[in-house]
């Protein structure tokens, strides 16, 4: 008997470490929770009502494509159920319907959560629970930068530091006299992009910067025109808008509107040119702003006759609500691109710690969607899966590629 006990000891201490690791080693296969013989479920929150609804689309688009891959074969025979619940970009509707996913959908991951602080109200959450919060819709640095504490987070876009470094590169180089305004979101997602610009600019950034202004996001648009009228009347000649598309719109009109004329930089997040033509509809003047970009837009004929354009048409076809010319849109293909990819590459071992160790150690992607030259990428000292963007300037009514490439990897940390 006492042998007996030692074996079933044995067997139930093997049993517990074969958990802990999903189930299984990566030679022999295995699956967690959220996996099927015939399913991968996934779930996301994104805002389709509330404030920041025009991101909305890009669950919407994402979906499109996991329907492509699903309609060619699904990955290695399973098919993708993709969960989404709208949270209003509301962090306390983000966090009981993380809840749900997890707990009553048995979601296998969360997949591109939208927005800096619903993602960051449940990430302690979710690695408490292990579960993938994997390539949050936002370029928060936090999401990547802070992976050796939240280890089951991941981001996907450049980071917002990273972009606004690049902004902060073209004033010294281009306008090294100007006087700049900035307008910013009162929260870490318009923190992020100030904190970039500043370091950036290094020393210049306190005789540079005349003054900032922000604003809450349960705000109405029209309220900008205050903080606008004082950035206007500090004497600023350069002005960043730091903002989501609804605000952003508002303010490049009230800007006009003001018969202020300053040099424009305007974060890549709501920079579509979709949004911009809804911009200039309200009067807008929007001749040589200024913002940069990583992902092909679909309304450039450049890129009528490029192969990841025409797989782009193909897949947004099958999105009855989707505007294919949003560029929303291209972002939400592309990131589910990578997703699937993470979910190829696993293979047997569809397990969550084997895709998180995937997404966030061993990706090497050329994606079909992003600008030439640039690769999603990440290593075991390097979670920034994309580090590079290309300055645009719009003029005549469309976005136009500057000068090359421009990469920021290893300056954000």
């Amino acid at each position: 008997m006492a042998r007996m006990g030692s074996r079933l000891a044995a067997l139930a201490a093997f049993l517990v470490a074969a958990g802990a690791c999903g189930g299984s080693s990566a030679a022999q296969g295995g699956t967690d929770v959220g996996i099927t013989a015939t399913q991968i479920l996934l779930g996301n929150t994104i805002a389709q009502t509330g404030p920041a609804a025009a991101y909305g689309t890009i669950a919407n688009a994402e979906n499109a494509y996991f329907t492509y891959v699903n309609n060619n074969g699904g990955i290695n025979g399973r098919k993708v159920t993709f969960t989404v619940l709208d949270d209003g970009y509301n962090p306390a509707k983000t966090v009981p319907l993380t809840h749900q996913l997890i707990e009553q959908n048995k979601v296998f991951a969360m997949f591109s959560g939208l927005g800096t602080q619903p993602q960051v109200s449940v990430r302690d959450y979710l690695n408490s629970k292990s579960v993938p919060q994997l390539f949050v819709a936002t370029g928060a640095t936090t999401f990547n930068g802070d992976f050796s504490s939240h280890g089951w987070t991941l981001g996907w876009q450049p980071p917002y530091q990273g972009e606004s470094r690049i902004y902060a590169k073209d004033i010294l180089q281009n306008h090294p006299s100007a006087k700049i305004g900035v307008l910013y979101q009162k929260d870490d997602y318009g923190q992020d992009y100030l904190k970039g610009l500043t370091d950036g600019l290094g020393s210049k950034a306190s005789t540079m910067i005349v003054d900032q202004e922000s604003y809450d996001v349960t705000a109405t648009v029209p309220s900008i025109a205050s903080q606008l009228s004082k950035l206007k009347s500090k004497g600023a000649d350069t002005l960043f808008i730091f903002a989501t598309p609804s605000f952003t719109i508002g303010a490049l009109a009230i800007v006009t509107g003001l018969n202020w004329s300053p040099l424009t930089y305007l974060n890549s997040v709501s920079n579509p040119a979709a949004y911009m033509k809804i911009a200039a509809s309200k009067g807008a003047k929007l001749d040589g702003v200024i913002s940069v970009n990583y992902i092909k837009d679909p309304t450039d004929p450049a890129w009528a006759d490029d192969a990841g354009m025409k797989l782009y048409r193909t897949v947004i076809a099958s999105c009855t609500t989707c505007k294919p010319d949003d560029g929303f849109n291209i972002y939400g293909v592309a990131v589910a691109y990578t997703m699937v990819d993470v979910l190829k590459q696993a293979g047997s071992n569809l397990t969550r710690a084997n895709v998180i160790k995937i997404a966030s150690s061993q990706l090497n992607e050329t994606n079909p969607f992003l600008l030439p030259g640039i690769t999603v990428t990440t290593t075991s000292s390097d979670h920034f899966p994309i580090m590079q963007e290309q300055v645009v300037q719009w003029t005549n009514g469309a976005w136009h590629l500057q000068g090359s490439l421009i990469n920021e990897r290893g300056t954000i940390s």
